[in-house]
C-alpha cells in the first residue's frame, strides 16, 4: 500500500505569465503559495491483473489503453505499469475551482507510482512529469505553476525562461510577516465549478497572435507579481491587499468570462466590509475568492458572516512547506 499526498495552491500575483504562449516570447514570473489542502492517491497491487481504478468513478480494465480517466491512463503509460494495481483518488477541494487540483492530483499519481517502482525521484522530476502529460501528451492550454507548486510547495517564486526552465526560490519573509500573510489571507468557496481551459484557450489564441490589448494586461500583471516579491521579502504584507486589487482589475481585461455581476457583487461587498483587495483562484469564472483583510478577529468574523449571506464559504488553511509527500509505503515484495 502507497499513500501519496500533494498539495494545491493560491496564486499571490503573475498568474497567467505561466503558459508557453507567453513566457516563450517574454518570459513568466509568478508568486504562489502551497497549502494544506490536498489530493491523496494510493496505490495497492492487485491479485487479478487487471486495472482498478477509484474516483468520481469507479473503472475495472484490463488494458491501460482501455481507460477513460486521461490522466490515470497516461501515467500509468509514462511509468509502464500495464496490470496488476488498484489506485484511489481523494481531494480536500472540488476540482474545476482554481486551486490547481489537477496539477496536485497528476503529482500525487505520479509520486505514487513511483514509489510503487521503488523508484527515487526528484520534485522537479515530478513537476516536468506532471507538465508533460497534461501539457505535451494531453494539450491543456494550462500553464506550469500548479504541477510545480504542488511538487515543490511553500511560498515560492517560480520564474519561467523562454525555453521553459522554470526557477523555484522560497519567498523571504521573517515568520511573523509570513504568519501575518497567513492570517490575513481569507479563501472562499463560491460554489461556481468551471473548466480553466475554457478560459485559458482564449488567452492562448491571443497571445500566440500577439494580440496588443492581452500582451499588455499579462505583462501588467507579471510587473504586479514583481512588485508583490519585493514587498513581501521587506515584510510589508499589507501591500498585498493593494496589488491583488490591482491584479483582479487587470485579470478582468482578458477574458469577459473571468468575472460576471454575481462576482462583481461578492467582490464589492468585500471591500465595503474591509478586504484591502482579493481575486478569483486560477483562470477565473468561479471557484475560490481569495481577500486580503487585515481587520482585527472580530472585524474578520463580521467580514465572514457579510460574504456568508452572498453563500461564499470561508475555508480555513494553513501554508504547506512540505510540497509532494509519500505518506506511507507499505510496498511488498
Amino acid at each position: 500500500m502507497i499513500i501519496s499526498r500533494a498539495p494545491v495552491r493560491i496564486t499571490l500575483g503573475g498568474g497567467g505569465t505561466d503558459l508557453r504562449s507567453y513566457y516563450s516570447k517574454y518570459g513568466g514570473s509568478l508568486i504562489a503559495a502551497a497549502i494544506d489542502k490536498y489530493t491523496f492517491v494510493t496505490a495497492h497491487p492487485r491479485f487479478p491483473d487487471d486495472i482498478r481504478l477509484k474516483y468520481a468513478k469507479i473503472e475495472q480494465i484490463n488494458e491501460v489503453s482501455e481507460i477513460q480517466h486521461n490522466i490515470f491512463r497516461e501515467a500509468l503509460k509514462l511509468l509502464n505499469i500495464k496490470k496488476g494495481i488498484e489506485l484511489t483518488s481523494l481531494a480536500d477541494v472540488p476540482g474545476r475551482s482554481g486551486m490547481g487540483t489537477s496539477g496536485s492530483f497528476t503529482v500525487s499519481l505520479l509520486n505514487a507510482l513511483h514509489a510503487y517502482k521503488r523508484e527515487f525521484i526528484s520534485q522537479r522530476q515530478l513537476a516536468e512529469e506532471a507538465c508533460k502529460i497534461e501539457i505535451e501528451i494531453l494539450k491543456e492550454p494550462i500553464g506550469k505553476q500548479d504541477q510545480y507548486m504542488s511538487a515543490f510547495g511553500g511560498l515560492t517564486h517560480l520564474s519561467f525562461a523562454k525555453d521553459g526552465t522554470v526557477t523555484v526560490e522560497p519567498i523571504k519573509m521573517n515568520e511573523e510577516s509570513r504568519d501575518e500573510l497567513e492570517n490575513n489571507v481569507m479563501i472562499f468557496y463560491t460554489g461556481i465549478t468551471r473548466y480553466a481551459s475554457d478560459i485559458l484557450k482564449e488567452q492562448n489564441e491571443k497571445s500566440k497572435k500577439d494580440d496588443k490589448s492581452t500582451l499588455d494586461t499579462l505583462h501588467e500583471i507579471k510587473k504586479i507579481g514583481l512588485d508583490t516579491k519585493k514587498a513581501l521579502e521587506k515584510d510589508d504584507v499589507d501591500k498585498l491587499g493593494e496589488y491583488l486589487d490591482m491584479h483582479w482589475m487587470t485579470k478582468k481585461q482578458l477574458s469577459k468570462n473571468i468575472s460576471n455581476p454575481y462576482l462583481d457583487e461578492c467582490y464589492t461587498l468585500a471591500k465595503k466590509n474591509g478586504a484591502l483587495g482579493g481575486k478569483i483562484m486560477g483562470a477565473g469564472g468561479g471557484g475560490f475568492f481569495m481577500f486580503y483583510h487585515n481587520g482585527s478577529n472580530k472585524e474578520k468574523t463580521e467580514f465572514t458572516k457579510a460574504l456568508a449571506k452572498k453563500n461564499l464559504k470561508k475555508i480555513r488553511f494553513h501554508f504547506d512547506f512540505e510540497g509532494a509527500k509519500i505518506l506511507l509505503n507499505m510496498k511488498r515484495l
